[in-house]
């Protein structure tokens, strides 16, 4: 990667992050306040952004409420920021009021390998050691063994028996393989509660990752009942080169500094969206470089291999509860593999990169890739939480 020194701030307005049908939406944000020194929970309403923390002093407690959309629309609230102004500010001030990440106690899990061409891709990552120069060879064997054998298979069917039976045949099994087509998915924490970071902020790449890349996911917002409440999209940058090395080091490879972004807003389920609106949106994402280097990509909820409701069974239910509720990534189609820096190489970050994530449904997230070692430290955890919000009395 190149120097971080020149960070581009991504130029932000109400209108390119609010979702297409922002005026029948219910959404949901959280936004720092000076002056408390902490986070409020608000709804976004057209360009205004309105403090709802008196009436749930957090996200979490929100959405317990099975009125939780009427209040995000029609609740009188405290304070009222400026959309644009919030979007505007500087990435990781204190003294001016932002937008943060709009989840807060929630436990942040994530499914991995649930579309079937990400799938290859991990077990591309998995046999050439992390080594992107190889890259290129290994998926060009894979690619000639597997071929469309794993299209539209169900995980865990006798098809997929048939599927792993030719795989190991041909020496091609993997543990990808496994949780990708075997009964089981792979659910994993993402990050540590509090810890993600919002739309308009850096996001994280560990400094010694040469092989890396974006994750754009739906992420959907699930209450202490294991009922889904709402959605929103994520980042969940994967280090290739590190979890290539060995899927032992996947908390290196996804847990550091910054690496978890996820916005702009939830948005609750109603009428006009429900799950079966999650089950088919399609995510859109761009990468602008600082050396005028443009990506793109798409990844669409309708190919993935497992459906959104048994991948919240496989992480909520009578085996594991979350009093807190949770976020659960579901997983990407994307898995880019031009070559960016060399031959054969495929893509990788350079810090400085511009990342969009987008849904007409849902908005957009859009951060600045920096070293995780460089990105605002996360100094805001759950005792600091719970403080500040005692001192403001609304607890």
């Amino acid at each position: 990667m190149e120097s971080a020194a020149a960070r581009p701030r991504p130029v932000l307005t109400a209108g390119s992050v609010l979702p297409a049908d922002a005026d029948r939406a219910a959404l949901v944000a959280r936004v720092h306040d000076p002056e408390w020194d902490g986070p409020c929970v608000a709804a976004v309403r057209g360009e205004q952004v309105v403090d709802l923390t008196a009436i749930a002093p957090t996200v979490s407690d929100l959405m317990e409420r099975d009125d939780a959309a009427a209040v995000v629309r029609e609740a009188d609230g405290g304070h009222v920021w400026r959309l644009d102004e919030l979007l505007d500010a500087p990435t990781g001030r204190r003294d001016v009021p932002r937008l943060l990440a709009p989840i807060d106690l929630q436990v942040i899990k994530a499914a991995g390998v649930t579309f079937a061409r990400s799938l290859l891709e991990r077990v591309i990552e998995e046999r050439t050691g992390g080594d992107p120069a190889q890259a290129a060879r290994v998926r060009a064997r894979v690619g000639q063994v597997v071929g469309g054998t794993l299209d539209g298979i169900r995980p865990g069917s006798p098809e997929a028996d048939k599927a792993k039976e030719l795989l190991v045949s041909e020496g091609l099994w993997s543990q990808y393989l496994e949780v990708g087509i075997g009964p089981d998915p792979e659910v994993f924490t993402k990050a540590p509660v509090l810890s993600a970071v919002g739309t308009g902020a850096d996001i994280g790449v560990l400094g010694a990752s040469v092989w890396n890349n974006p994750e754009p996911e739906a992420v959907l917002v699930v209450d202490s009942r294991g009922r889904v409440r709402g959605a929103t999209l994520g980042n969940d940058v994967n280090l290739r080169d590190i979890e290539g090395r060995s899927a032992l080091l996947l908390s290196r490879a996804k847990d550091n500094n910054a690496s978890c972004a996820i916005g702009p807003f939830v948005r609750l389920l109603d009428e006009d969206f429900d799950l079966d609106t999650v089950r088919g949106i399609d995510i859109d994402l761009r990468i602008d470089g600082t050396d005028g280097y443009v990506l793109r990509g798409s990844s669409s909820m309708r190919e993935i291999s497992r459906d959104v409701l048994d991948l919240v069974a496989a992480t909520h239910g009578p085996h594991h509860q979350y009093p807190d509720g949770f976020v659960l990534f579901t997983g990407t189609l994307f898995a880019p593999t031009e070559d960016r820096q060399a031959p054969g190489a495929g893509f990788t970050h350079e810090y400085g990169d511009i990342v969009r994530i987008s849904s007409p449904r849902l908005g957009a997230l859009v951060n600045t890739v920096v070293p995780s070692e460089q990105a605002a430290p996360w100094t805001f955890g759950v005792r600091a939480l719970m403080r500040n919000l005692a001192r403001r009395g609304v607890l």
